[in-house]
């Protein structure tokens, strides 16, 4: 086998590999937003209209469809610009390597041990709280107007964020690692028509980070004290303790982990 031949070989790999990481970035951001989700739906549509009006001969609506298909592109820049905008933001803002990937065993433990201490303080007192645990998605444009802490990681600290006479407890805190970055972050509510009505500005807030990131976001309701977890664009609401740990456990392990625990069973 010659060098131009491995060179050849090589570059199709390559080719292909970069093909395919941008198919699973796209789709996968999509997956997180409604809006760009609806589009692609309103696309496949129009596309599927269009192959039936050629093979059924309706010449008026293929006519329609092909200034449709001729103009949409730049239809769909102009009026859905900043959904756009906030897409390719979203590609842009994820990191290779999320600090939560990098915490040792005993430090995921003491944060998530942290975290549900003060859940379940706060959920006791009815005490309402959004903590905002970053990912692989920066949350930076959050955290540049928010109160800056970078402290050690603690319920107490947790709790006391919270406390209704705190100046920053209407905000959220958002968490890097096993560091509380900040306090007091505002963030955009989501726009989903299907949210309960019921739903205050704090449930909404939590699904709109998870719409837009890969961010995992826990609440505790000031009316009820019910909890609840936003995860990939869905809200996990009025959930037990137990469920709450769970999920928060899961979220946070890193998924090399799996091959390890396989190899270890098949030991």
């Amino acid at each position: 086998m010659t060098l131009t031949t491995i060179w050849n070989i090589f570059t199709k790999i390559l080719d292909i590999s970069i093909v395919w990481i941008l198919f699973y970035t796209i789709l996968k951001n999509f997956r997180n937003n409604i809006k760009l989700a609806l589009i692609i739906k309103g696309i496949v549509f129009l596309l599927i209209v269009k192959v039936l009006s050629d093979i059924l001969n309706l010449y008026t609506i293929g006519l329609l469809l092909e200034y449709v298909i001729m103009w949409g592109p730049l239809a769909i820049i102009i009026i859905f610009q900043p959904e756009i905008r906030t897409f390719l933001e979203s590609i842009g803002r994820t990191q290779l390597l999320g600090r939560h990937k990098v915490l040792s065993v005993d430090e995921r433990e003491k944060v998530i041990y942290s975290i549900m201490e003060a859940v379940e303080h706060l959920k006791r007192s009815k005490t309402g709280a959004l903590i905002v645990i970053e990912r692989d998605v920066t949350l930076q444009e959050y955290i540049i107007p928010a109160t800056k802490l970078y402290a050690e990681i603690s319920s107490q600290l947790l709790e006391a964020i919270f406390f209704p006479n705190n100046p920053l407890h209407d905000g959220g805190v958002i968490i890097q690692g096993n560091k509380i970055t900040c306090a007091g972050a505002v963030f955009k509510t989501s726009m989903n028509p299907k949210i309960s009505k019921k739903l205050g500005t704090r449930h909404r807030a939590a699904l709109g980070v998870a719409e837009e990131s890969d961010a995992l976001v826990l609440v505790v309701s000031e009316e009820t004290g019910r909890i609840s977890i936003a995860v990939n664009g869905n809200l996990n609401y009025n959930l037990t303790i137990e469920d709450f740990k769970n999920i928060l456990t899961e979220e946070l392990k890193p998924k090399t982990e799996v091959f390890y625990d396989a190899d270890e069973d098949g030991e």
